[in-house]
């Protein structure tokens, strides 16, 4: 589909309340860093890659990675909603049995790519799905979300390394940068700014954005499908943690902890009343 400001911004707000309800419901997960991701890949998954839901592994699709794996409630909430497996799935989170773990196996979910889970592995499979369009002569692009606290990976930069060196401008990453990790802030635990320099020095394009700024999204998006100068592209998209929930923003406690159930009752009550308010 199209840009579409306005169906961007009901559509995040629906997988917002997903996203709450499945964690609330299952009692464990990771809240913060998928409320904070949820924009760059909604805006990627609605209006970018080109992909068939009624066949995932359709060889000619584009291909993603979340490499911070532990986002899986936001990308299960967008592929239940675009019609790769039915919503009903999305009650069963982390219940054994389920298909929807607490990390994306590529096994049991039409539409994951690759499993993930193991920080800092995520780009270096990228990079191989990008060679291997390459010299498949094939045009699909690969897209790749990174959390910022996995930066501090020594294999993140090895694929860096390896991406520039073999001019794969098929690849594209968003690093979402919402400054928390489940340590404490990032440049405390273990900083790697300067993001954008370091993508830079490794032969990267780079470009910052607002991570929540649907038009900025979506033109860093496009800005980076279309290019062909042998370069790869990352997206330094800064968010915030927990982003949409009043209780959970900026509070690193919402890295890897459910809200309790009045907890999630209240946020959903606030989200459905803004839900309200939009036009439908």
């Amino acid at each position: 589909m199209k840009f579409d400001e306005s169906f961007l911004k009901r559509k995040t707000a629906e997988l917002r309340l997903s996203i709450v309800e499945m964690i609330t419901k299952a009692g464990s997960g990771h809240p913060g860093g998928s409320l904070s991701a949820v924009d760059l890949l909604a805006v990627l998954y609605y209006c970018v890659m080109n992909i068939r839901p009624e066949n995932p592994k359709w060889e000619n699709r584009d291909r993603f990675i979340l490499s911070k794996g532990h986002a899986a409630p936001a990308i299960y909430s967008i592929l239940s909603d675009i019609g790769f497996f039915p919503k009903k799935e999305l009650s069963t989170l982390r219940r054994i049995g389920s298909i929807l773990q607490g990390h994306p196996d590529m096994r049991r979910v039409p539409g994951i790519d690759i499993s993930t889970g193991s920080l800092g592995q995520g780009l270096s499979v990228a990079v191989g799905m990008a060679i291997a369009g390459k010299l498949d002569k094939k045009n699909y692009g690969v897209y790749a979300l990174l959390g910022d606290g996995e930066l501090q990976e020594g294999q993140v930069w090895e694929a860096a390394m390896a991406a520039s060196h073999y001019k794969l401008d098929n690849l594209m990453i968003a690093v979402d940068n919402n400054g928390l990790q489940i340590d404490g802030r990032l440049e405390e635990v273990m900083s790697p700014y300067p993001i954008e320099d370091k993508f830079r020095a490794f032969g990267w394009k780079t470009r910052p954005i607002d991570g929540h700024n649907f038009s900025e999204i979506f033109d860093a998006w496009e800005w980076a499908r279309s290019s062909n100068d042998g370069k790869p592209s990352a997206i330094i998209a800064k968010t915030v943690k927990g982003k949409g929930v009043y209780f959970m923003e900026n509070v690193v406690d919402f890295h890897g902890k459910a809200p309790t159930k009045e907890e999630g009752k209240d946020a959903s009550v606030k989200l459905k009343e803004a839900l309200d308010k939009m036009n439908p």
